[in-house]
């Protein structure tokens, strides 16, 4: 049987005539319009309720389809948890990454897990990050790729030694450096178990049996190998520079290891350097009678003692000044007389301008130290920001200072020692006081004594600490290693161009970082890490490192991993022929360098050792910004100092975790989401419920990752709800597809019902939305696509109008079979559409399906599949057309049962009219397609007015426009509803109107009921 209406009115010629233009494959035959622009239908039913016959119906109870399904509408307790266990269990979770490596497929998704610390419990940033990467591979194998995702774990460095001394206490003084190492390992190791098992809870598809971890034997090998590669390019070096120091970690620190307190407060300080030699510009301004000093400020007074020059700008304007206060003169920049002033709470009268390039040759003597010149020096980093116009430069202690001490051979000793307080070079004073500390209040001390302080005050902005400890580090110059980055920046630069950001703006961001980046500083002064191969001679400043050694401890580090470095002897350490060039093993020149690599470089090289091919390049990386100055660059760098290459294809970066308001989580807030708590619920489960893991993965998915992420109860409970809505859908699915067979009851497309064949054009529609969605690993907008569709073009829409041909008519009618062709369909698209989101879920609902001979799993089967035969583009204008007048209906009975009333709709004659009449062939029906997309008891359709209604008959006028193969065939037709109550009985069976008593059946329930 076909619903392949055939038009009988007036107006069959326009329509003819249109049909020429309509394609083969619009539907019914003879309906085919292509829209101008396609656009989704949302409709929802609003104004009016549609009563439908309920289990308890009377004696026609048995007589009616209602749904059947055991799939559960809720979970309550610990009922999601244990049922999602129940899944992984059931549907082979563990079992899925080993699956799909074995297919024979030719395409590969890699995506390079960024390791984590092995250093506690897995936190909600985790799951953010664990999850989206879970997602996109999901998505992938889904689509046809084999997935190569290994996770790995970061297992050296502070934050493992940190919380390994920590927990000892005053016992951890007396370590050694293997005993701390074995500590370091055991506790790494443990953290790593918990949070395995905590990652495969959430669901993550992993190569769980061969992760990766840092501490490796032969993870550690190929470290040394990119090291010695480095070095042998003059990539590598070692010098005595500044570098950040943390003295609460007795270490140098990369950029990337420190954070920003922007609640900082600093003592900043106005000082005067006494001019000791004019410059002869300056000489001839001055007459000489009155002495002068130049003004400097900073906000690290305890870098003054270090002072070897103070820096001017060469081509800018200078003023010398007379002090209304004090009736000193002094010299600043000309654009800072007046800010300075009014800081020294004074005024300024300007005595002379000119040229800072006037100050070349200039000496001052130094404001603590009256025996020491500092020469005044011109220098590119000089702004007129913050300040005097003029710099105090501390070699020892400042990046810049560093450049400028090395173009002028300044002296750049450094006057702090690893533990962050003065040496006894700096003087008796100043011997062991802590520079942030104590140091800071005797030397401002020691200005006032040399009447060279003019103001002290405090300075609250934002400065560097230890992202470990939470401590202020300093700029202290010690000997490291480092990393030319000068060398390789600008082929990294452009290799970037190549890779696909997402958001695009992250290239901009690490590409500014990289440029801000001077060096690399690789070198760490710690046990925990794997050494730098490198021998250091006992009496002179002289290293020992060549192809010969390195290959030496590579493979002693390959069987023994790198402990061996401490507990060899040296002699073992060396190759036997170096050994005999370098004093033998009883008069041995050399000892091991007791620095260790930067765990950056640790997890910088992880490429190495863990991409697949020859080729050697990921997918995809994915993890949080702060890697945009860490881990993507640390690759980077490596990669293209070794290879010339980028180690990845594209980046996803990702926010931070907050809480629910913004701000930070902090245990003292009370606002740390535990994501164990999330999934299991706490001690008072009515506070905090167990959610179960598809909670926290909707959550990530549906929030906007690539700015911060917030995350609390209310965010937690809306995300429940979102599911619960989606359950319900999914039931009704379920429980509407009973007893069907898609094989031997499915109706083909061509001869559904008009609406459920515009439902599969939407549902094509949707389905490549949400693939797109995937593809640009945009989460968020598949959330959004899922939850807009499920609630109005399903939900409010299309399951509100076919209930009635549901439940009431006979099981094996085609009108039936039709919807119930459709429901398949939708379902399938539907569960395969948030499968990545929802693992648990999407299976749960396939050991549901009733027409599976034995439950599959969805992650086995493939991705969303869909015909090109259900695009009909023309069918949204059928179904528009009929929705105008039925919302024009449903409006014009607000709170009421639509089943009340009956309809007359009124077209003139014309296209509109043609098509209203293929969705009804009968002048007057209660069972047409029109009928139940209206959802009244009766539908009658006209062209022209009818003779007589009732008096209290409502009637409704609107138009509307017709736009057939892009607007060529433009038709506008006015149209009136009239809306009255139904004149017949309430059917028993079905609860329309169309029953001629009320204890009677209506003709079409008598009809299925008597069939039976």
């Amino acid at each position: 049987m076909r619903w392949q209406l055939r038009p009988l009115g007036p107006g069959a010629a326009a329509l003819a005539a249109a049909r020429n233009l309509w394609g083969p494959s619009c539907l019914p035959r003879r309906l085919g319009w292509q829209r101008t622009t396609g656009r989704l239908l949302v409709r929802s039913v609003t104004g009016a309720s549609n009563q439908l016959p309920t289990p308890n119906s009377g004696k026609y109870r048995d007589t009616v389809l209602l749904p059947q399904t055991s799939f559960p509408m809720k979970l309550l307790g610990r009922q999601q948890p244990d049922m999602e266990l129940e899944i992984q269990q059931k549907c082979g979770f563990s079992e899925l990454y080993s699956w799909q490596r074995e297919r024979k497929v030719k395409t590969e998704f890699c995506l390079h897990d960024g390791p984590p610390y092995a250093n506690g419990d897995a936190h909600v940033g985790h799951a953010l990050n664990k999850i989206l990467k879970d997602i996109a591979n999901r998505y992938h194998m889904m689509k046809g790729s084999k997935i190569h995702f290994v996770p790995g774990w970061d297992c050296h460095g502070l934050p493992i030694e940190m919380k390994v001394l920590s927990e000892l206490g005053e016992k951890a003084q007396n370590l050694s450096a293997v005993e701390i190492r074995e500590k370091a390992r055991s506790f790494a190791e443990a953290a790593i178990e918990k949070q395995k098992s905590t990652f495969m809870r959430w669901g993550i598809m992993a190569d769980w049996n061969n992760c990766y971890y840092t501490f490796d034997e032969k993870y550690e090998a190929r470290q040394l190998r990119i090291f010695y590669k480095m070095y042998e390019k003059g990539l590598v070096y070692r010098a005595y520079k500044p570098v950040f120091w943390s003295p609460s970690s007795r270490t140098a620190l990369a950029e990337a290891e420190l954070e920003y307190n922007p609640e900082h407060v600093s003592r900043s300080i106005y000082v005067k350097f006494p001019v000791s030699k004019p410059s002869p510009v300056l000489a001839s301004l001055l007459d000489g009678s009155c002495p002068v000093s130049v003004l400097v400020w900073t906000t690290q007074p305890w870098t003054i003692p270090a002072n070897q020059a103070v820096c001017y700008m060469l081509d800018a304007k200078y003023a010398v000044v007379k002090c209304s206060n004090s009736g000193d003169i002094y010299i600043l920049a000309a654009d800072k007389v007046m800010s300075v002033a009014s800081a020294l709470e004074t005024k300024f009268e300007v005595i002379s301008t000119f040229l800072g390039a006037d100050l070349e040759n200039g000496t001052c003597t130094h404001p603590i130290f009256p025996n020491k010149v500092s020469p005044l020096l011109p220098a590119s980093h000089v702004t007129m920001t913050k300040g005097t116009g003029l710099v105090h430069t501390a070699p020892a202690h400042g990046m810049e200072d560093y450049s400028v001490a090395s173009q002028h051979n300044l002296s750049m000793d450094c006057l702090v020692n690893e533990d962050g307080v003065f040496t006894d070079v700096a003087g008796p004073e100043l011997h062991n006081k802590a520079v942030l500390e104590e140091g800071t209040d005797v030397v401002i001390k020691m200005l006032q004594a040399a009447k060279n302080l003019l103001k002290e005050e405090k300075l609250v902005h934002s400065y560097p600490y230890d992202w470990r400890t939470k401590k202020p580090v300093v700029i202290r110059a010690s000997k490291q290693w480092f990393v030319n980055i000068a060398e390789i920046k600008s082929t990294a630069k452009e290799l970037l161009k190549k890779v696909k950001f997402i958001p695009g703006s992250a290239l901009n961001a690490m590409v500014e970082m990289m440029d801000r980046r001077p060096y690399w500083c690789i070198s760490r002064q710690r046990a925990w890490g794997v050494p730098i191969p490198v021998f250091l001679h006992k009496t002179k400043d002289e290293i020992l490192i060549n192809s010969q050694t390195v290959e030496h401890i590579i493979k002693l580090v390959e069987q023994h991993g790198s402990d061996i470095w401490w507990t060899l002897p040296p002699e073992q350490l060396l190759p036997k022929e170096v050994l005999s060039q370098v004093g033998g093993p009883d008069a041995l020149e050399y000892v091991p360098g007791q620095d260790i690599l930067d765990i950056w470089f640790d997890s910088g090289t992880s490429w190495s050792h863990v991409l697949p091919g020859t080729d050697q390049k990921a997918d995809l990386y994915l993890e949080g910004k702060d890697q945009l100055g860490g881990w993507f660059q640390s690759s980077l760098l490596t990669s293209v100092a070794v290879r010339k290459k980028a180690p990845y294809k594209a980046v996803v970066v990702h926010g931070f975790t907050l809480g629910e308001k913004g701000e930070k989580m902090s245990k003292s807030l009370g606002n740390v989401v535990n994501p164990d708590v999330v999934i299991n619920g706490g001690q008072d489960q009515s506070k905090e419920p167990a959610y179960g893991a598809d909670v926290l993965r909707w959550w990530v998915a549906e929030s906007n990752v690539f700015t911060e992420v917030t995350v609390g109860p209310s965010v937690l409970n809306a995300a429940r709800d979102d599911i619960s809505k989606l359950r319900n859908t999914l039931r009704f699915l379920l429980g509407n597809v009973s007893g069907f067979n898609p094989e031997t009851h499915s109706i083909p497309a061509k001869d559904m019902y008009v609406i459920d064949q515009y439902m599969l054009h939407l549902l094509q529609d949707f389905a490549n939305k949400i693939t797109e969605s995937y593809k640009q690993y945009d989460f968020g907008r598949v959330v959004r696509l899922l939850q807009a569709f499920y609630t109005r073009e399903l939900s409010n829409f299309y399951f509100s109008i076919i209930k009635d041909r549901l439940y009431c008519e006979n099981e094996d009618d085609p009108k039936r079979r039709s919807c119930q062709t459709a429901l398949v369909e939708i379902l399938d698209v539907i569960v395969r559409s948030f499968a990545p989101i929802l693992p648990h879920l999407a299976e749960e609902v396939f050991q549901h399906i009733p027409y599976a001979k034995e439950p599959k799993s969805v992650f086995r089967t493939g991705w969303i599949n869909t015909s090109s035969i259900w695009k009909k583009p023309g069918l949204e204008e059928a179904v528009e057309s009929a929705c105008a007048m039925r919302d024009s209906f449903l409006g014009s009975i607000p709170g009421r049962n639509a089943a009340e009333y009956q309809v007359v709709i009124v077209i003139e004659p014309g296209l509109l009219f043609e098509i209203m009449e293929m969705l009804q062939t009968q002048e007057t029906s209660s069972t047409s397609q029109l009928n139940e997309l209206m959802m009244a008891s009766e539908t009658t359709l006209l062209s022209q007015e009818p003779r007589e209604v009732t008096a209290d008959a409502v009637a409704l006028t609107g138009t509307f426009v017709i736009n057939l193969e892009g607007g060529d065939i433009h038709e506008e037709s006015s149209y009136k509803v009239i809306v009255m109550p139904a004149t017949k009985e309430k059917c028993p069976r079905c609860w329309k109107y169309t029953a001629e008593s009320s204890d009677t059946l209506c003709p079409r329930c008598a009809e299925v009921v008597g069939g039976k």
